[in-house]
């Protein structure tokens, strides 16, 4: 491919508005072009890279036995009501009507669609197990886009959807899945990590996500220095402390501390470390305000907190709510003198503290030395709800957990029969009885791995691809292309000869300055480069050098051709 020939837009600055490194270099690159908030057309350059992509996951997906479908982007309510969705993604949903006025949406995933194909052809046990996937854009109508393509309103994204006779089986077609993804993107060239998850709004009862490291990554990923663990921190278990609470040591005190309504000012105020100071998170469940006691020095994990027993659903409450049921403002507040009908939750790490520091429930004055059992009542539930951390025991029992950032790129649920029970999808065993269809999904956003490859693989010129997903393999840079005969005879030479070995190449025959050609092949991201100059030529030399080296190499001319498609392995 030529240049001249090909739709290459390059900026020198990213628009003010891109705030992370793969949005930049993506607009930067000229791969995408803003269409609107969260919409992006992918040019030339950029759909090079996504169809790579795209290309890795369908061939792995067919080796794991799974048949490619392709399912309506326009969907009827009806099926959504069927399941609750339609009212619980909410502002997610782009909804519309026809000119029937008949509800319809965009949709963001197919699981109803789905089980409603499937529920229609399957009777039998002989007929199973069944593994649906489609690649097809999704809209989901995200209240604040950003990051480019990384969360985007429209976005390309395979999901799968298996169909088994009971949870074993199911757990067959999950391990089949998980491993096609591991092969995915390994081939890919990204380092990741598959972690525990939550099933969060999509539901089931097991579920790993699939992280590229990064520093920009919005998730915190837990894993054992010691063995095989990982998890989402939302879902790391932290570990009760194998220590036994002290007995009291300290005489309570009520303290002064006007203004004072955080752990650090008070623990600063009073000379402590912050770990011996708690802090209360209050919320709203089951029609009252609770009381959720974690260390200062910790964070509350949300995800666990909604899985406690009898919390269901739950929000934060509000400080009306708070001061109602207290008689005082948050900031102050802690479990002694608390209401006796508002119920107590600790973390493990609260319910082994003595002579800790609280609020008094009462502005302006915090308790030291305040001990559970003599000036509170014990906790009416010990359970885990904060953030792991780094150095905390790993909860397999092997190591200490480290911390690092991800990013999503895949995601894979056992759902059991949330969908197929609520649309009636079953089947007949051998015996002629029937059974609800046990069901599995599985996703991987493709435009987003690409924005998350950029985020690993990048430095201060531009991208820096793995082979696999560069749009080009080999970039010719010929000095003076418009002006000297023989640099235009020698590019041209081997531009035709790496084009007929059948290897991607990309020849700026533009006649651009040296500074100007590199900028924009480095930008890019081509792995491999050919600098065709005059000088050399007259040498019998080019010079090669790849994306990740920091100088060039000399190479014969007459070595050149075998030297790269040894280098790209054609």
């Amino acid at each position: 491919m030529r240049v001249t020939q090909f739709y290459l837009s390059t900026l020198k600055e990213a628009p003010a508005e891109a705030e992370v490194v793969s949005q930049k270099l993506m607009l930067r690159s000229g791969m995408i072009k803003k269409v609107s908030s969260g919409i992006y057309s992918w040019m030339p350059l950029g759909l090079r890279t996504l169809r790579k992509v795209e290309r890795v996951v369908r061939e792995e997906m067919n080796r794991a036995g799974a048949l490619e479908s392709y399912l309506p982007h326009i969907l009827p309510a009806e099926l959504w009501e069927e399941t609750g969705r339609w009212d619980k993604f909410g502002p997610l949903l782009l909804k519309i009507k026809d000119r029937q006025a008949r509800d319809f949406l965009f949709g963001p995933t197919h699981e109803e669609v789905m089980t409603d194909i499937v529920r229609k052809d399957i009777r039998s046990y002989r007929q199973l197990p069944v593994n649906l996937y489609q690649i097809q854009v999704k809209f989901r109508d995200e209240i604040r886009p950003r990051f480019g393509v990384m969360r985007g309103r429209e976005f390309l994204m395979k999901d799968a959807y298996s169909f088994d006779v009971d949870r074993d089986a199911l757990m067959v077609s999950y391990r089949a899945m998980y491993e096609a993804y591991a092969r995915i993107f390994t081939r890919l060239g990204l380092e990741f990590r598959a972690v525990e998850a939550d099933t969060g709004a999509i539901g089931g009862f097991a579920s790993h996500e699939f992280q590229v490291l990064a520093e920009s990554g919005e998730d915190a990923i837990a894993y054992s220095d010691r063995s095989s663990y990982a998890a989402n921190v939302e879902q790391a278990e932290a570990i009760a402390p194998k220590e036994t609470r002290a007995a009291p040591n300290e005489t309570m005190q009520r303290v002064p501390t006007p203004g004072m309504s955080t752990c650090e000012e008070v623990a600063k105020l009073l000379g402590l470390p912050l770990a011996r100071t708690v802090k209360c998170l209050m919320i709203y469940a089951q029609g009252r305000v609770q009381m959720l006691l974690v260390r200062g020095d910790r964070m509350g994990n949300e995800v666990k907190i909604g899985k406690l027993p009898n919390i269901g659903s739950w929000r934060w409450a509000s400080e009306a709510e708070i001061v109602a049921a207290t008689g005082c403002r948050p900031g102050y507040l802690g479990p002694v003198g608390m209401p006796a009908d508002m119920p107590l939750i600790a973390d493990r790490q609260v319910a082994v503290m003595s002579d800790f520091v609280c609020g008094a429930n009462e502005a302006d004055y915090h308790l030291r030395g305040a001990n559970f059992g003599r000036d509170c009542r014990e906790p009416d539930l010990v359970a885990d709800i904060r953030n792991v951390i780094e150095g905390d025991p790993s909860p397999d029992g092997n190591g200490t957990l480290s911390i690092v950032r991800g990013i999503e790129v895949g995601h894979v649920f056992a759902l059991g029969d949330v969908y197929s029970k609520a649309m009636g999808a079953t089947y007949l065993d051998a015996e002629g009885q029937s059974h609800v269809l046990q069901m599995g999904c599985y996703g991987i956003g493709v435009t987003r791995v690409v924005a998350a490859a950029i985020e690993q693989n990048h430095d201060e010129r531009g991208i820096v691809w793995p082979a696999s997903m560069a749009p080009f393999a080999v970039a010719i840079a010929p000095i003076g292309y418009d002006r000297s005969e023989i640099v235009r005879d020698e590019a041209d030479r081997l531009h035709e000869a790496l084009e007929a070995a059948g290897a991607e190449v990309l020849l700026d025959d533009r006649g651009e300055r040296p500074g100007v050609m590199f900028a924009d092949l480095e930008l890019i991201g081509v792995p491999h480069r050919v600098t065709i100059g005059e000088r050399g030529l007259k040498e019998g030399i080019v010079e090669y050098q790849s994306r990740r080296d920091a100088a060039a190499t000399k190479v014969a001319v007459a070595d050149v051709l075998s030297f790269l498609k040894q280098r790209i392995g054609q």
